[in-house]
């Protein structure tokens, strides 16, 4: 019953997120009836990848975040309150400057690259034991984030013809959104989306404990490594292809345990339509709120993720 009623949300999600994209894909600079959006070129080379490369970017961060939250044992975690999105848009960064991105998959490797680097990091520096310390957790992920975006200013000033197309990572956005980025961000989003599903029964015993999944029959160090090489893998290309988008991987996970509980078979499926959605709609309005001008998405999520940080943090802090 459980899981006819995940499938029935998921089913409803995924019909309200198809009728948003086709909603969305008639607002901007141009205005346009559904007989002209489906002929118009602006619609198939520019709107289109745009709106489903959100949607896959939302997908993909919402899951991950889930993910992270249950792996850390920690409701706080995302991608970007980690620091692994900076990692990963440090690796990026250093792919425009060294020319890689005429290739193919330049740009995803060297944000893969540094997204692992920065969770080993992370995980090295914040584990006491099997053990992950809040406060510490916590504290490294500012740390590396402000290294990083140190480091990113510095190669900026060093590279000043290339700063605007690295500024693009720090602040994210989908302008220069392309059927060929979908191609390339797709297949590593569903496969991985699926492969969390997949371990969700793991992520379920995670949340108390690596001695209690131990006992429980969960290989938790092999479980633990491979989540984070497919989250990490997951963040890395929705980089690549976008930059930095914060908050989306707390929010959307967040707001979906409120709503089916703490059952990671439950909370990632779900989570996916929702941050897919969500994302959506903050890029919607990021390149519509300001005609002829657009807003950096980032900013969008930042502004809504970043008092919902700090309310979990006050909400919770006793237990800290």
């Amino acid at each position: 019953m459980k899981q006819r009623n995940t499938a029935l949300i998921c089913a409803c999600g995924l019909l309200i997120l198809a009728a948003a994209m086709l909603g969305c894909a008639r607002l901007g600079a141009v205005q346009m009836d559904w007989y002209e959006m489906w002929h118009s070129s602006v619609f198939w080379n520019l709107r289109a990848p745009r709106i489903v490369l959100s949607v896959l970017v939302g997908a993909s961060l919402s899951v991950c975040g889930a993910a992270y939250q249950s792996i850390f044992r920690n409701p706080l975690t995302d991608p970007y309150v980690l620091g692994i999105s900076s990692g990963a848009s440090l690796g990026a960064a250093i792919a425009i400057l060294l020319g890689l991105e005429a290739f193919l998959l330049g740009v995803g490797t060297c944000a893969l690259i540094t997204g692992l680097i920065t969770i080993v990091l992370i995980y090295r520096i914040a584990a006491i034991g099997n053990r992950m310390h809040t406060t510490t957790l916590l504290l490294t992920g500012v740390c590396l984030t402000f290294l990083i975006s140190a480091v990113i200013s510095f190669l900026m000033v060093l590279n000043q013809d290339k700063m605007d197309r690295i500024i693009f990572w720090t602040m994210g956005s989908f302008a220069s959104a392309s059927w060929v980025e979908v191609a390339l961000v797709a297949p590593i989003v569903l496969l991985g989306i699926g492969g969390i599903i997949y371990y969700s029964r793991d992520l379920n015993l995670l949340l108390a404990g690596s001695e209690t999944a131990q006992s429980l029959g969960v290989e938790v160090e092999r479980v633990k490594k491979i989540l984070l090489v497919i989250t990490t893998l997951m963040v890395a290309f929705s980089v690549s292809s976008c930059g930095v988008i914060g908050f989306v991987g707390l929010v959307v996970p967040h707001c979906v345990r409120l709503i089916v509980g703490a059952d990671n078979r439950k909370v990632v499926p779900v989570s996916a339509v929702v941050g897919a959605l969500f994302l959506l709609l903050c890029d919607t309005l990021a390149r519509t709120a300001m005609q002829p001008s657009e807003l950096p998405v980032g900013s969008l999520t930042s502004l809504i993720g970043a008092p919902l940080f700090i309310y979990l943090l006050y909400k919770n802090k006793k237990s800290y």
